[in-house]
């Protein structure tokens, strides 16, 4: 009895199991990284973030409770998002595009200006990041603007997909110099893989290495650009040969100017240094006491000094594995706007996350790209959301398409076997109808029957 309850009691388990998958259509793997990338954000944020609770007069348990929240409406707004069919998302496309070139423009007039950098925007007393929309913005319009727009001359290339782009990438320039040119990357990616004509790209290149001139000079004249001097900066300091400066002959505030200039690489360097191969453990790092940013910019290195090489080696497998599955995605899709949605932003979680990791690592300079999902941030972590979502639409939609298939063939399968069952059943009455008949006959007129049938068949036959 106790045995047979147990069965009872799995097996109701495992239908509520069935039931809770099911639900999920998409791509099943990124639902997972999706969630294990959430998972190890909250418990990495509780870890990394001492030095923000400190500055803020917090715990790490209210700062934690901040970015548990943050997951909660970031999941919400993927459910929203994966909901919402490809269709509509084509539809808005155009209009996603404007509405981030306002919001940029919004954020140049009245936006809210934090570490030098005028990137934020409060409406409604919320405050948030419009660079992020943009990111997936551009994208569907993209993804919309190859679909269906004609472009047989590199001037209908110029009005119908770099302006537009381009306008984009120097409102955001104002606020980010690596946002700009991230961006710019995922869109040359973008339009070399949809096939564009590569003279078409390559007089890009020089327009866009001639424009970036230009406003260096508007800046140098003018001061149009706040964060340009910083980035500019920021190369020099990675490009120049640790020998160059010679620190015996500087004065102990030249030495200590110089120090503050790399404080944020060396003080990562240390923290993977000393992560070595398995790490200090959960909760044990040293370096987010000093670390600028160890809870976003610098989180990467926080998790190869808790969990060393092997923890870091894992969380740069999830954003390959998540982007191998859009790879898929994209092979299967049947239309060109599908396909450039979910291989675009796919690329622009999948480089915004190597970014932060080579940024990280010292191989690349410092950019201030938070690694997504992981990072504590509300406008980047929704908006990262919303992209996995919108990625998850299009494989839900792929997916819907193909069961749709598969119902028809079913039910032409069946119908197919019905007919061939009242087939055989029809033959069967009529062969039981012929024999009753003939039973009810004497052998004289069956023999008489017989004969007359088989002479119209073989008239028949002839």
């Amino acid at each position: 009895m106790a045995e047979k309850e147990k069965n009872i009691e799995n097996s109701g388990v495992g239908k509520v199991q069935d039931g809770v998958v099911s639900r999920l259509h998409g791509d099943k793997v990124i639902w997972v990284i999706f969630f294990l990338l959430s998972l190890i954000s909250i418990s990495l944020i509780y870890s990394a973030s001492s030095s923000l609770a400190y500055m803020k007069g917090s715990t790490n348990f209210a700062i934690l409770m901040k970015q548990i929240r943050f997951v909660v409406m970031g999941l919400g707004a993927l459910f929203i998002c994966y909901k919402i069919p490809p269709k509509w998302y084509r539809i808005g496309a155009l209009f996603s595009l404007v509405l981030a070139v306002g919001l940029l423009v919004l954020t140049l007039v009245a936006g809210v200006k934090t570490n030098d950098a005028q990137r934020w925007l409060v409406i409604g007393g919320i405050q948030f990041q419009p660079t992020e929309f943009a990111k997936i913005a551009i994208v569907l319009y993209l993804a919309r603007a190859l679909e269906v727009m004609k472009i047989d001359t590199y001037k209908s290339f110029l009005v119908k997909i770099v302006a537009p782009i381009g306008i984009c990438c120097v409102l955001i320039l104002v606020g980010s110099v690596s946002a700009a040119l991230y961006m710019a990357l995922i869109c040359f990616i973008i339009l070399y893989l949809a096939g564009v004509k590569f003279s078409y790209l390559l007089k890009t290149i020089g327009l866009g290495a001639a424009a970036v001139t230009l406003l260096i000079i508007l800046h140098s004249l003018f001061g149009v650009f706040p964060r340009m001097d910083t980035a500019i900066e920021r190369i020099k300091r990675f490009t120049q040969n640790e020998e160059v400066a010679d620190t015996e002959k500087m004065d102990k505030r030249a030495m200590q100017r110089l120090a503050d200039e790399t404080l944020q690489a060396d003080m990562a360097e240390i923290a993977v240094k000393e992560g070595a191969l398995l790490g200090k453990g959960p909760g044990k790092s040293t370096q987010r006491y000093v670390l600028p940013h160890p809870y976003s910019d610098y989180i990467y290195s926080i998790i190869i000094e808790e969990y060393g090489l092997w923890g870091g080696l894992l969380v740069m497998m999830l954003y390959v594995w998540f982007f191998y599955r859009c790879v898929l995605i994209v092979k299967e899709c049947r239309t060109v706007f599908a396909a450039i949605v979910a291989g675009g932003l796919g690329a622009v979680i999948m480089v915004q996350a190597m970014l932060h990791i080579l940024v990280n690592v010292g191989i690349f300079p410092v950019t201030g790209h938070t690694l997504p999902l992981i990072s504590l941030g509300g406008t980047s972590f929704i908006m990262i959301s919303c992209a996995f979502g919108i990625i998850l639409s299009i494989s839900r939609t792929k997916e819907d398409a193909q069961a749709m298939i598969e119902e028809k063939e079913r039910l032409e399968k069946e119908e197919r076997k019905r007919q061939r069952k009242e087939e055989r059943e029809k033959q069967e009455k009529e062969a039981q109808l012929e024999q009753e008949k003939q039973d009810a006959m004497t052998q004289e007129e069956r023999d008489a029957y017989l004969r007359q049938r088989y002479a119209d068949q073989l008239q028949g036959d002839e």
